[in-house]
């Protein structure tokens, strides 16, 4: 399977959303609908990529070829915890979330622990790169 590059495909989608806001206002809505995407989506855009890429769905390079797929017997096995792990994940649930829902409910820490450290989610923390006036570090809201 050949990596894309989550910079490349968060370009396009920024792009479609600048499309789509333009659209909704009869209007080009330029570099501010592009901003906006970047500052409201990109986060979590990055971490859905990041989970697609560990479970084997679609590599992305920026995350690395040991990691793909890493994850994909769990999801075989159909393990519950891991499954409600992943789906907490995919809600986009921190680390410290994921852990103290495991806590609540009496759940093995060090398996949720073990799960999670496979998971890496932090490894999706990657700050946009592009265009300076769509990307700047300072303007982009975490979420």
């Amino acid at each position: 399977m050949t990596a894309q590059s989550l910079y490349d495909d968060g370009l396009r989608e920024a792009e479609r959303h600048k499309w789509i806001e333009s659209q909704k206002s009869g209007r080009d809505m330029g570099d501010s609908a592009m901003r906006d995407w970047y500052c409201r989506y990109w986060f979590r855009y990055v971490r859905c990529r990041r989970l697609e890429h560990v479970t084997g769905l679609r590599a992305w390079k920026e995350f690395g070829s040991d990691d793909f797929g890493k994850v994909g017997q769990m999801i075989q096995t159909g393990e519950p915890l891991f499954a409600k792990i992943l789906e907490l994940a995919n809600q986009g649930k921190e680390n410290f979330n994921i852990i103290y829902w495991a806590l609540e409910h009496g759940l093995p820490e060090e398996r949720v622990l073990e799960f999670l450290e496979l998971i890496d989610l932090n490894a999706a923390r990657l700050e946009p790169v592009g265009p300076p006036q769509f990307a700047e570090p300072a303007a982009i809201r975490r979420g």
